[in-house]
């Protein structure tokens, strides 16, 4: 006897997980992700209580943020003219970080330059250690 096996698509646009499941995986605070709420450039569905739920899509859309934002040194107003351009272009969720690898070639910025921009955000907001 065969088992039948199950060819149905995942619907990656179904709100699931909860905003502290998302900063979990993506190893941002939670903060950070109600800032891109409120920017508008990362709105998940609410609930009936009002709670935020993001789907597997908003995860990749959040994963290109922080790619934009830590590896290209981008500001959330670059974000958002960013994603305009990508959904303006039909590109899925799945394919925006190889999308955006490709555009950064084309524009010079190569992983040398990408790790420097890591370096450089992620001291942002901290202050020197003699002077604490």
């Amino acid at each position: 006897m065969q088992k039948e096996k199950n060819n149905k698509k995942i619907d990656t646009a179904l709100p699931i997980l909860p905003i502290s499941s998302v900063a979990t995986a993506l190893n941002v605070h939670q903060r950070t992700l109600r800032i891109y709420d409120t920017e508008g450039i990362l709105s998940p569905k609410r609930t009936e209580k009002n709670r935020r739920n993001y789907s597997l899509d908003d995860l990749e859309k959040a994963k290109l943020i922080l790619f934009l934002t830590r590896n290209l040194a981008m500001n959330l107003s670059g974000v958002k003219l960013f994603l305009a351009v990508v959904e303006g272009n039909n590109i899925k969720p799945s394919n925006y970080i190889e999308y955006i690898e490709k555009y950064a070639k084309i524009a010079g910025i190569d992983t040398k330059a990408q790790k420097n921009n890591i370096e450089k955000t992620a001291k942002r907001g901290r202050k020197p250690k003699d002077s604490q």
